[in-house]
């Protein structure tokens, strides 16, 4: 069973990720793993607060040239973004945040976050951000 986050719990999230780069690290590195980990809803449910709490969709809209509807509707519960926009919204996301991500292999089981999921994805904050 799903429960719908409350307006509440959202704008917790986003007044948080406004004030805090950690946070907005740490729900953009989320988001991606759980993309590549083969959770798409959740990533693109993770990825939707994130551009909500940074960017704003008509911003990001005009910087990928695609219509801020289309946008919201890839990431709704049942959008479905191609790999060529989900790649590029990620990558202009990451610039944005001053991030570069490092995917590296790992067998599953092995090199373990405290969260209990395989190390895959590792984050650096690139100079020109801090």
């Amino acid at each position: 069973m799903r429960m719908a986050l409350t307006k509440d719990f959202r704008q917790t999230v986003q007044a948080r990720a406004r004030r805090n780069a950690a946070f907005r690290e740490g729900l953009l590195s989320e988001a991606v793993e759980s993309l590549l980990s083969g959770e798409v809803a959740l990533g693109k449910e993770l990825l939707r607060d994130y551009i909500n709490a940074t960017i704003g969709f008509p911003k990001l809209a005009g910087h990928i040239k695609i219509h801020v509807k289309t946008l919201h509707q890839m990431f709704g519960p049942r959008g479905n973004p191609t790999a060529g926009n989900l790649f590029r919204i990620v990558a202009y996301l990451l610039r944005v945040e001053g991030l570069r991500f490092q995917v590296r292999s790992a067998r599953a089981g092995l090199h373990k976050h405290k969260k209990g999921r395989p190390s895959s994805v590792r984050t650096k904050r690139s100079a020109s951000a801090a």
